[in-house]
């Protein structure tokens, strides 16, 4: 059973910097035909894409509202999937969730356009707050 837990929000002033990470259990090969997505949810608001990484050959994959400030990364060694936040702004505000699904194409591309996806497996989401 695949389990996954979120930890590292907080309260951070605009331009700072973030790191969330993503304890993952249940997949533990490598070889292992999973992706690792990172959504959150804004008050009010849809929950959206932010970036996606290939559990077997670390591919990236990011949504244009976070590309070049975001870099997702994997600890093979931690089991562990952590989503590093530069320059935030108040619009990152939000529910930060991982979630793990087997369509490693669908769930990422997907990502790529800021869309939310219904995975199969999802963690209990940490607060991210932008502001001064």
């Amino acid at each position: 059973q695949v389990h996954l837990v979120e930890s590292g929000g907080g309260l951070v002033q605009p331009g700072g910097s973030l790191r969330l990470s993503c304890a993952v259990s249940g997949i533990t090969s490598t070889s292992s035909y999973y992706a690792i997505g990172w959504f959150r949810q804004a008050p009010g608001k849809e929950r959206e894409g932010v970036s996606c990484i290939s559990w077997s050959d670390s591919r990236t994959f990011y949504a244009d509202s976070v590309k070049g400030r975001f870099t997702i990364s994997k600890d093979n060694a931690k089991n562990t999937v952590s989503l590093q936040m530069n320059s935030l702004k108040s619009e990152d505000t939000a529910v930060y969730y991982c979630a793990a699904d087997r369509h490693v194409q669908t769930m990422c591309i997907t990502i790529t356009y800021g869309d939310s996806y219904e995975a199969e497996h999802w963690g209990q989401g940490t607060q991210v707050t932008v502001s001064s």
